[in-house]
């Protein structure tokens, strides 16, 4: 399939357009920006969960160590998703690490939200 490609850690990444036929057709979408880039403007699912992989500080960034532990309260290991992020390198990293822990259907969104926009896919901006 030419919108696969695959990368490390058995994840596969697809990219936008097959990652909005796969939310249309009931995947879930984890978004693991922080909050603050959610807030601001996420992928249009019905399914949609933001779970920071990191967390803005005054030091940078900080890798969320409950991750797994948030991911696996909302995500059974045989849900089918795919993880998103700003540009798509969280989103690899934290779909390679829920791959490690055995979860089976993760699928990263390469490219993220900006390639997500830059494409003119569905966007949801919080109620004001």
């Amino acid at each position: 399939m030419s919108s696969l490609d695959s990368s490390s850690a058995g994840v596969v990444t697809v990219n936008v357009l097959t990652a909005k036929k796969l939310l249309d057709s009931g995947y879930g979408f984890l978004d693991v920006r922080t909050v603050e880039e959610f807030q601001k403007g996420h992928v249009a699912a019905e399914k949609i969960v933001n779970i920071p992989y990191f967390f803005s500080s005054p030091n940078g960034r900080v890798k969320n160590d409950r991750f797994l532990e948030e991911v696996s309260a909302v995500f059974k290991k045989d849900d089918y998703f795919i993880v998103g992020c700003g540009g798509g390198g969280r989103s690899l990293v934290a779909a390679g690490e829920l791959v490690n822990i055995g979860f089976k259907n993760v699928k990263d969104m390469g490219g993220g939200f900006q390639a997500w926009v830059a494409n003119g896919l569905p966007v949801s901006y919080p109620k004001a």
